[in-house]
């Protein structure tokens, strides 16, 4: 057992014993932080900091794996929550909230004339699935990017188990800043595709002309277009990376940044695929749960009135200039290379022999961890990171890379190591 995170390591021997994993998500368990190397459980957090059961502090680069975008415990969004509890936080009827959300939504986002809520990215995602097969009758759907737990989407990675093979066999991935791929599909399953769904940006850039070539597929072939923006939405801008890259898809789903760390998300777009609300059975008792819908108010509102995207992209465009040139200045690009958008930066790990990817960011993570930096690799950005956090970020870049390109120079990897090595996971992206 650690001494750094003693009371972590207890703890997550006692959670396993009634949850599978320790953990409700999968990118908050054990298969993603290193065993003898890192926190299991964080207990509190402010701004952009948090800390952990040993009382270890962090800087979060995770950010809630991307669910807070204006910091933790931002004062206007927990004045609203707290305001709304004196009220009441669930009723036999709808509450006025409901009605106000969804109106700033169709207000910020520019597919949006309709709107209905969920919990989690899933419910989402697959509300909108549903809505386009009744909206085309037809069954089969193409993907690209990740869109959640559910049997329509899983049952397409290999995360598949428990999946029936007639629902695998209706979804069909095709390759993002690839539109052939996309043509290809609709070739094979011709006149059978209710959707196409995606991410629109992720990882890479979407090259000019994709969105809109995966738009015009999509309409050739009479398939309703769904962007996914359970990342990009509230983050990439005001109004999603539909407003960003200025394509404008049928529905688009939401979550994550809406509401700075509560539940809530999104189907939005056309009225005339909207109103299959009303007919499809999209229902859940705590669609209109009220301290969420609050905390989403309250969020919106601060992005419309303060420069929360702005000053995310800007701090972003730090880290992104920051280890461009220490990756130089280190030789390391043969280990390291940065991409995404500054809001949402990736710090991409290669093999490099004898090593594997997965050894290299074993050691990456426990050596940045012990600095006081919460990352897995990513530099999700809060309207909380400050210029004093980033200097801290950048001091263990300073002591990390080097440390890492001479562990695989002089082939000493093994003897830094003070956990077991990371497995390779599942991808999406």
């Amino acid at each position: 057992m650690s001494q750094r995170y003693q009371r972590s390591e207890a703890l997550l021997e006692r959670a396993l014993k009634t949850i599978p994993l320790g953990s409700q998500t999968y990118s908050k368990s054990k298969t993603q932080y290193p065993y003898g190397a890192s926190p299991y459980f964080i207990v509190r957090g402010k701004g952009s900091h948090v800390w952990d059961v040993d009382d270890n502090e962090y800087v979060d680069f995770t950010s809630s794996l991307a669910a807070v975008s204006l910091g933790y415990n931002d004062t206007d969004v927990t004045s609203a929550v707290k305001a709304q509890l004196e009220d009441g936080v669930l009723f036999s009827l709808p509450h006025p909230i409901e009605m106000e959300v969804s109106e700033k939504i169709c207000e910020m986002v520019p597919c949006a004339e309709m709107v209905r809520f969920g919990k989690n990215g899933s419910d989402a995602t697959t509300g909108a699935i549903r809505l386009a097969r009744a909206y085309t009758g037809r069954d089969h759907v193409a993907v690209c990017g990740y869109h959640g737990w559910q049997d329509w989407y899983i049952g397409s990675t290999p995360r598949d188990l428990g999946v029936p093979l007639a629902t695998k066999n209706l979804t069909h991935t095709f390759t993002y800043n690839d539109l052939d791929s996309l043509a290809k599909l609709f070739q094979e399953h011709s006149g059978e595709i209710a959707a196409v769904i995606m991410e629109p940006m992720n990882v890479v850039e979407p090259t000019p002309g994709f969105l809109q070539g995966i738009k015009q597929l999509a309409h050739a072939n009479g398939a309703v277009l769904i962007f996914d923006e359970t990342v990009t939405g509230f983050r990439f801008s005001n109004g999603g990376a539909q407003e960003l890259f200025d394509v404008i898809p049928d529905l688009a789903t939401f979550g994550k940044g809406i509401a700075n760390g509560y539940p809530v998300s999104v189907v939005a777009g056309k009225r005339e695929i909207m109103q299959l609300m009303e007919e499809i059975f999209f229902s859940s008792t705590f669609g209109g749960e009220t301290l969420s819908l609050a905390a989403s108010l309250a969020t919106m509102n601060k992005l419309q009135q303060e420069p929360v995207i702005a000053t995310m992209r800007q701090q972003g465009e730090k880290i992104v200039a920051f280890l461009t040139e220490a990756i130089s200045k280190y030789a390391a690009g043969n280990i390291f290379k940065i991409t995404g958008d500054p809001v949402w930066s990736f710090l991409l790990i290669s093999d490099v022999a004898p090593y594997t990817q997965w050894q290299i960011k074993t050691l990456f993570m426990q050596e940045m961890q012990a600095r006081g930096i919460l990352t897995i690799g990513v530099h999700i950005m809060s309207y909380a990171h400050s210029d004093q956090d980033l200097e801290l970020l950048f001091s263990a870049y300073d002591e990390v890379i080097p440390l890492l390109v001479n562990a695989i120079k002089e082939h000493s990897l093994e003897s830094l190591l003070k956990c077991d090595t990371l497995e390779p996971l599942f991808k999406v992206r």
